[in-house]
């Protein structure tokens, strides 16, 4: 007992180190356990893949062939050592042969992407910048028919992975993100996503999974970064300093879209099997007898109605249906616009939310105002505005998603 009053004693005259040494244990305490609960889920996930590696196969059969697309540079320098710890005992577990590519520079993926030869599916372990660059890259080939087929699998990264929210659960531990996301790659699910092709006048065209935006809330929000020293304020110093610069804030432009058509019936992954023998004969003694009637007048195509319309807008932003790639809409474009209505700088500062109109479309020529052009955000990346045209490519690539998150998806939509 007399211990025990000692030690509270010596606790009460050094209360200071005492308080300061609670606190590093609990943190330390805090930080082991994390660690620990991150090596338990990275062995669950290997455990499960190693159930996929011991499935036998046929002896003519090959293992899968994966190309991984690796950015080191995403995540602040730490993509390399995530994608080491967590995604690629996975791969290698399930008896993937895997072929790791890393980019050293940015545009470096484009480059690569027209090298790839044949490869069972295509991996993007990076972010935003990453995959945009696959994607590019990927649809520039002269053979991009035959190596769209591809399935393409996404494991998140970079500091934006905002693809991620539609192809995997959400979760705000990064190692739990990325072995659920290696983990679909496995399991084989694909969905078909749309993809915009935006071109302009002299360069090669850039392609998009989620859409196109411009105008002055873009601007503000490019600059927020730069305010990193006001905190939590530093959202709205952006966008009063932006406000103060450059008043007026809007953007003139003129656009012509074509209106949106019905949504073509689905491809089957698979040829249906040849008809037997005793059907091939009879459909040809029936072309035989009776052949079919030649010389029939061709369809005649209605011209394609285009629309016109001149915007005087805060925000033009131009989407796809990809934040639900589950919901079965028509192939369409989502146009946004911020209209030019009672500007309020009390608003802009403090709430840099407008009222949207919008509209459909299936393609859509933009030409900006040269006082007005600035620079456009595809995808998160920047680039200069210029007149484009934005083509949609409906359904153009499968991407793998989890079967959970396809459910939730699903769900939303009913």
């Amino acid at each position: 007992m007399a211990r025990v009053v000692k030690v509270f004693r010596t606790l009460r005259n050094h209360w200071k180190k005492s308080t300061f040494a609670v606190c590093v244990l609990s943190y330390g305490g805090h930080w082991l356990y994390g660690k620990h609960c991150d090596q338990v889920m990275r062995t669950e996930a290997c455990l499960e893949a190693r159930e996929y590696g011991r499935q036998q196969i046929a002896p003519q059969e090959q293992l899968r062939k994966a190309t991984v697309i690796l950015n080191p540079a995403a995540c602040g320098g730490k993509a390399n050592n995530l994608f080491e710890k967590n995604a690629a005992p996975i791969l290698h577990l399930a008896g993937v042969e895997v072929t790791i590519v890393k980019t050293d520079y940015e545009g470096q993926a484009k480059k690569l992407m027209e090298l790839m030869e044949h490869t069972d599916m295509l991996i993007v372990a990076g972010g935003d910048g990453t995959l945009q660059e696959v994607v590019t890259g990927l649809l520039r080939r002269p053979d991009q028919e035959k190596f769209s087929q591809v399935p393409i699998g996404f494991i998140p990264l970079g500091s934006q992975n905002s693809l991620s929210p539609s192809l995997h659960l959400l979760s705000d531990n990064k190692v739990k993100h990325i072995t659920s996301a290696t983990l679909s790659i496995l399991k084989g699910e694909t969905i078909p996503l749309d993809v915009l092709q935006i071109k302009g006048e002299k360069e090669q065209p850039v392609f998009a999974l989620l859409g196109l935006r411009w105008g002055a809330f873009r601007d503000a929000a490019a600059t927020i970064s730069k305010y990193w020293y006001l905190g939590p304020l530093k959202t709205k110093a952006a966008h009063w300093f932006s406000t103060l610069r450059e008043w007026p804030l809007v953007r003139e432009a003129s656009v012509s879209y074509l209106a949106p058509s019905l949504r073509p019936p689905d491809e089957p992954l698979q040829k249906p099997p040849r008809p037997n023998l005793l059907s091939r004969i009879a459909r040809r003694l029936k072309n035989y007898w009776s052949p079919p009637v030649e010389g029939k007048p061709p369809k005649v195509e209605e011209p394609e109605k285009w629309m016109e319309q001149q915007l005087s807008t805060l925000e033009l932003m131009i989407k796809t249906h990809n934040k639900n790639p589950v919901e079965m809409v028509s192939p369409e474009i989502i146009v946004l616009i911020k209209p030019h209505v009672c500007l309020n700088i009390n608003i802009i500062l403090l709430n840099p939310v407008w009222p949207v109109c919008f509209f459909f479309c299936l393609r859509i020529i933009i030409n900006i105002h040269l006082d007005t052009s600035g620079f456009y955000n595809i995808d998160n990346e920047e680039y200069e505005a210029m007149p484009v045209e934005v083509r949609l490519l409906p359904r153009k690539l499968r991407f793998f998603i989890s079967a959970e998150r396809r459910d939730q998806l699903l769900a939303q939509t009913q």
